[in-house]
């Protein structure tokens, strides 16, 4: 059963333009310490917000996916892109997110969340589908 599903577009621009200007205060606002010192430690300006733009998209997507948007206890670094070993990019929720997602979920259900994540400069792009499965 789908329980949500959010997209979100960016411009790798405007991403620039945030970091250019708040520096770390913008991305301490947005981004958990670990998304912080992966996309810190990209090797040009231009990766780095590409990747900054991809997660903030991501985060958007799953602020709409959960039908709150940054409401309700839902918090920007509530929601964090974490990679699995082969790169695979996942969501994981904390805090007022993670309440949400279990308010969504169904008794004897378990919540699942697939990211996909795409960028084409100047656009940064992610879909979000939250699904429920049955536990066994």
């Amino acid at each position: 059963m789908i329980l949500g599903i959010g997209s979100d577009l960016v411009d790798i621009r405007r991403i620039q333009a945030s970091l250019d200007r708040f520096g770390a205060r913008f991305t301490a606002r947005v981004f958990t310490a670990a998304e912080r010192a992966a996309g810190d430690g990209k090797p040009t300006p231009a990766a780095r917000a590409a990747f900054y733009a991809k997660r903030f998209a991501a985060k958007e997507a799953a602020s709409k996916a959960l039908g709150t948007g940054y409401a309700e206890g839902v918090h920007f670094c509530d929601l964090e892109v974490v990679s699995a070993a082969n790169g695979r990019p996942a969501l994981l929720c904390h805090g007022g997110a993670l309440a949400r997602l279990q308010a969504l979920t169904p008794p004897g259900m378990a919540a699942r969340i697939d990211l996909s994540m795409t960028d084409e400069p100047p656009y940064a792009q992610a879909f979000i589908v939250i699904s429920t499965t049955v536990l066994p």
